[in-house]
């Protein structure tokens, strides 16, 4: 199997001003489009060539793991995204485990928003659930991603620096803040009701 670049959800100014087309292009054009490149010719020969992504983050090590785990948490945060919204809230299902669960969407919101500013270094914030349907906030560094746990990823936020520095500079809270608006709640209610 060749793994292929995915078509972004959105256009390249869609997300703007919260995302500029410069760093869509260089964020899904050049960063996924290497791990895509290199995934693919780390490959053959490895016994993995016909696996699915999530198996392969789950299984691999090395070069394999860091490089899939990038094009699945890659293609689950753009295809999250649209264009900005003022009024922008969770909807469904999710919207009531949130809010059974942490009380309200504001509550939810301030804990995910201080897990993706104060996790160090380059990775993701999570939202995942268990098979119980229990929500979970993670900080997970690089490549790594809730499938390595056994949760089903729901939502992330990139949090490495080429996600928000042409943008933002070295402001990664005000990029967390301004992500809100522009998140496609029923395409991340999609991924918890399924």
């Amino acid at each position: 199997m060749n793994y292929q670049l995915i078509n972004l959800p959105f256009g390249a100014s869609e997300l703007e001003p919260v995302v500029s087309a410069e760093t869509i292009a260089l964020h899904h054009g050049k960063h996924l489009a290497t791990y895509v490149n290199n995934l693919n010719n780390l490959l053959p020969g490895s016994g993995m060539e016909d696996k699915p992504l999530e198996e392969i983050v789950v299984n691999a090590t090395g070069g394999i793991f860091n490089n899939a785990g990038q094009i699945l948490n890659h293609n689950l945060y753009f295809e999250q995204l649209q264009a900005p919204s003022d009024d922008n809230r969770p909807v469904g299902a999710l919207a009531k485990a949130i809010d059974e669960q942490f009380g309200s969407f504001e509550a939810f919101k301030e804990n995910f928003t201080a897990a993706a500013v104060t996790l160090f270094g380059s990775g993701w914030a999570w939202l995942a659930s268990d098979e119980n349907g229990t929500l979970h906030i993670l900080q997970m560094p690089n490549a790594d991603n809730p499938v390595t746990k056994g949760l089903k990823p729901l939502m992330t936020f990139d949090v490495w620096e080429h996600a928000y520095y042409v943008d933002y500079r070295n402001r990664r809270p005000d990029h967390i803040s301004a992500m809100w608006k522009i998140l496609n709640w029923k395409v991340i209610n999609s991924r918890f009701s399924k």
